[in-house]
């Protein structure tokens, strides 16, 4: 399957490949992306048009997987996916309706299929997900109730540190222990879905249903 994976930094999309791989059970083929010179969660939204006509127009693939950091937004809720449940705040949400407005303005390629696309956001960033299954307080839970509480129970920076040694990781690195925790935690993916259930979750379902 012909797949291109956008997301904060090349780290997080090979990490994001392998999930997306474990989820698929099978290998993907790398779809390039038009050059980016910037990265991190708003740029994304201001590529995206960009990427999603680039790969409509100029490329033969098949999907674009998206996942960004929820930082300290609001987390996606189930009661956002019901009619009218939107939240502006929630990013998750609000990748949902660029690309559904991006791809209504799409014109059709004879023999060209819609490009599927599956979309996940990180409580609160790519690192949380790669302590699961290590560290039983890290969890979308736990950040949720932080948020409501205006105590959160770790910082991004912390996350990062035990994730890399380091809060301030090279790019070699942060794309070595990527990649590691991505295929230890494809071998139990519904651990990652439980402790993640809305932006993981989300991730998962939405490849599941192409």
């Amino acid at each position: 399957m012909r797949v291109a994976v956008l997301s904060e930094s090349p780290a997080d999309e090979a990490a994001v490949r392998t999930l997306v791989e474990g989820i698929l059970g099978k290998q993907t083929q790398s779809i390039a992306l038009p050059l980016l010179k910037t990265r991190g969660w708003s740029p994304v939204f201001i590529v995206l048009p960009t990427v999603l006509r680039h790969l409509h127009y100029q490329t033969d693939a098949e999907a674009l997987i998206v996942v960004i950091d929820s930082d300290e937004t609001p987390v996606h809720q189930g009661t956002h996916d019901l009619p009218g449940g939107a939240n502006a705040p929630c990013r998750l949400c609000r990748l949902r309706e660029d690309v559904r407005q991006i791809q209504h303005q799409l014109r059709p390629v004879s023999g060209r299929a819609p490009i599927k696309t599956a979309l996940g956001l990180a409580v609160p960033a790519m690192e949380a997900w790669y302590r699961c299954g290590l560290d039983p307080h890290v969890s979308e839970a736990a950040w949720i109730q932080g948020l409501a509480s205006g105590n959160s129970p770790y910082t991004k920076d912390e996350l990062k540190q035990a994730v890399y040694g380091t809060d301030r990781p090279s790019l070699g690195l942060e794309t070595k222990r990527a990649v590691e925790e991505a295929q230890r935690l494809v071998q139990n993916l519904t651990l990652l879905e439980t402790w993640f259930p809305n932006g993981f979750g989300a991730l998962a379902r939405d490849v599941r249903s192409w």
